[in-house]
């Protein structure tokens, strides 16, 4: 049986304004097992970000308040941690691979010493050692020439070699959970194939549980154990890919999948995009906050919330969800 090595139970996170605290996140409760990777789906502007950031405690101290029943990691909870036992853990038990690599690299660094800078920072000391494990985790993300790699500055590489210079600072020290914050925006296909297949072969090496985040539902098809949908900060649905993609439950899921474009050797059927936009966060609708852009709402959902109810294995959130 797998033990779940990360686990978010009702994480809550709202930010301050002079109108009084505004929801971001709403009740998010998940696992993740060793060995797997979880996807996280939903529009821009629905918290998914927000939610791997919680998670790592890395949020403004002030503007914000961050409430749960918990974030546990390998039994640990990292709420619980003060601000020197969590510098212990990031970066070593848990690693984020941010969405824009050209901003999240320093600048004025090269790539060798910000990832000897975290090698050092975690337990290895000596010059030597630390070069030596650097250089490892270059080639280990597919650097022929780790020794280049290691001696440029971030502007001297394209998109996809500073994404991989990410995936080998965020698992240089073998993080038990890996959070991928859109790791394949932007990149053409082939090197977002490459990225892909690395992430594929770090977890199978070191079992590695992984939360992916991503906009490309295809992609979330073909690496993810199990999908959470989220939409204003709330999950509403949970369950297998092959599921989601053949029976979706909830109308949002079955919204975001009529958006995908399909291919035919005729005329292709029209996309099927969401009616409206993601709302405000200063202006969320009460009940169910797809309500406004759902054909299937009913009056009930403009004032309730609905509670996630689960059935053979999947969660959904809805009054009224897809037969």
């Amino acid at each position: 049986m797998n033990t779940a090595v990360l686990e978010v139970r009702d994480l809550n996170l709202s930010i301050d304004s002079s109108n009084g605290p505004h929801q971001l996140l709403d009740g998010v409760s998940f696992s993740i097992n060793a060995g797997e990777t979880t996807g996280l789906v939903g529009e821009s502007g629905c918290g998914k970000s927000m939610t791997a950031l919680a998670i790592l405690g890395v949020l403004p101290a002030t503007g914000m308040t961050i409430r749960s029943a918990g974030i546990m990691l390998n039994g640990e909870d990292l709420t619980a941690l003060n601000h020197a036992q969590r510098r212990r853990v990031l970066g070593q038990d848990i690693s984020m691979v941010f969405q824009q690599p050209a901003t999240a690299l320093d600048p004025v660094f090269t790539l060798g010493q910000q990832i000897a800078a975290t090698v050092h920072r975690h337990g290895i000391s000596g010059r030597k050692a630390c070069r030596q494990t650097m250089l490892e985790s270059l080639e280990l993300v597919g650097f022929s020439q780790p020794e280049k790699i290691a001696a440029a500055y971030p502007h001297e590489l394209s998109g996809g070699m500073r994404q991989l210079s990410m995936i080998a600072m965020a698992t240089v020290c073998k993080p038990a959970v890996l959070i991928a914050d859109e790791p394949t925006t932007a990149l053409d296909v082939s090197t977002q194939l490459m990225i892909l297949q690395q992430l594929k072969r770090l977890q199978t090496e070191y079992k590695t549980a992984i939360l992916l985040i991503s906009h490309d539902l295809n992609i979330i098809r073909q690496c993810c154990h199990t999908v959470l949908v989220m939409y204003c900060g709330r999950l509403l649905e949970s369950t297998d890919p092959e599921s989601l993609f053949s029976h979706p439950r909830h109308p949002y899921s079955a919204g975001l999948l009529g958006c995908i474009p399909k291919l035919s050797a005729t005329r292709p059927p029209p996309i099927n995009a969401i009616a409206g936009q993601v709302p405000a966060l200063t202006d969320l609708p009460p009940g169910c906050h797809f309500a406004p852009r759902c054909d299937r709402a009913i009056a009930q959902c403009r004032h309730t919330a609905p509670e996630p109810e689960s059935d053979n294995g999947r969660t959904v959130a809805c009054f009224r969800p897809m037969p």
